[in-house]
């Protein structure tokens, strides 16, 4: 199965439409939240199913901040990170992906790209295609879950 994983949007539809054609095919999307609305949006225009967690900037009682997908027996858990304190290190993540029992944690907040494993678990964000941080360049992430049920992480650069 390949997802389709972006966060940080931030309003921008236009930067969405480009993700989406700069995706390829997907079966579905995630979205870690930094517009919960993007990714309402982001279900409309391509008429999949999108999962979309809040975000820090996100103000709508309307959104989760945690949200659990089950794809081809291995558990996704998407966050947006700020309450995990992403900015400041991966240990409150990776612990909780851990009691979680996740295969992936989606994450975003840092702005920054990251794709790396943490005991047995996946770390992704795919960092912001609108307003990217610390010198990375404008991006988002494809999470691949193949059938030998290998999971594999890739950053897309815009």
């Amino acid at each position: 199965m390949r997802i389709g994983v972006v966060s940080d949007t931030h309003g921008d539809i236009g930067i969405l439409k480009k993700v989406i054609a700069a995706a390829g095919p997907v079966e579905q999307w995630l979205h870690a939240g930094d517009y919960y609305q993007d990714g309402l949006r982001l279900a409309e225009l391509t008429s999949l199913p999108v999962t979309v967690v809040a975000g820090n900037c996100d103000r709508t009682n309307a959104a989760i901040a945690d949200e659990y997908v089950e794809v081809a027996g291995k558990t996704i858990w998407i966050t947006h990170g700020h309450r995990y304190e992403v900015k400041y290190g991966m240990a409150q993540l990776a612990f909780w992906g851990k009691e979680y029992a996740a295969s992936v944690v989606v994450f975003g907040h840092t702005h920054i790209p990251y794709n790396k494993w943490h005991e047995g678990i996946l770390l992704l964000n795919p960092g912001s295609p609108r307003l990217p941080r610390g010198g990375s360049e404008p991006s988002f992430a494809i999470l691949e879950i193949k059938e030998n049920a290998a999971i594999e992480g890739t950053i897309i650069e815009l």
